[in-house]
């Protein structure tokens, strides 16, 4: 399967070139044209590597890697590529979690070449040091955020990795809506039925018959429990 690479950059042009050179060498790429926008895609699906300006409408680049870093797994490599060549800067976007610093002009070749470096790094450490937790059919790679079935890689949002993670942690155990959405979310107070959704959207994505789940329990009147069937 081609690395997912997302690429947020508001130049148009940056981005498009960037974007030909990698598809070039067989990645799969999206573009962003803001921090919003990356975000917004990351949420539904987490990309293998990050290229990043830091000179973006709205929220800077810096904003990004932090709210990235404090949310998402820091597996995930990112690498700035920016005019902004000062050392404070340098050294700010890497203390923040940026793995590599690309000063603009730069040659879509060597860019490329980092890429490719930072993928192959990234999944040699992954293999050495992943933990696992399996159930029927299926395994999680915990450090990497990733279900699989087989060899077969099961498609899930940042948000719905999360509920799933939080009730294998608490395998066995009834689950409130209110301290899935307090644990997951963040936040004690919102919209409540979000986490119905999300156990639905796991159901179809994992149960082999959703309105008869195996994993993913109703305990009337005292919420979602996790079982390994």
């Amino acid at each position: 399967m081609s690395a997912k690479i997302l690429v947020i950059e508001d130049v148009p042009e940056m981005a498009e070139l960037v974007a030909m050179y990698l598809t070039k060498d067989g990645m799969a790429v999206q573009t962003a044209g803001s921090a919003e926008e990356g975000l917004d895609i990351i949420e539904k699906d987490i990309p293998d590597l990050i290229i990043l300006d830091l000179n973006l409408p709205g929220m800077s680049g810096f904003d990004f890697l932090k709210k990235f870093r404090n949310g998402h797994t820091a597996t995930v490599p990112v690498i700035v590529a920016s005019a902004r060549d000062e050392d404070e800067d340098i050294i700010k976007a890497l203390g923040v979690g940026a793995d590599e610093f690309v000063t603009k002009p730069f040659s879509p070749r060597v860019l490329v070449a980092k890429v490719n470096a930072n993928l192959r790094r990234n999944s040699e450490v992954s293999a050495a040091a992943e933990d696992t937790y399996s159930f029927g059919p299926y395994k999680i790679l915990l450090n990497s955020c990733v279900l699989k079935k087989g060899a077969e890689k099961i498609p899930l949002s940042a948000k719905e990795y999360k509920v799933l993670e939080f009730l294998i942690q608490h395998e066995g155990k009834a689950l409130t809506p209110e301290t899935i959405y307090k644990e997951v979310w963040k936040s004690e107070f919102g919209d409540m039925t979000a986490v119905a959704v999300y156990i639905q959207r796991l159901r179809k994505k994992i149960e082999d018959d959703p309105a008869s789940p195996k994993y993913f329990k109703t305990e009337f009147g005292m919420g979602y429990k996790f079982t390994r069937g």
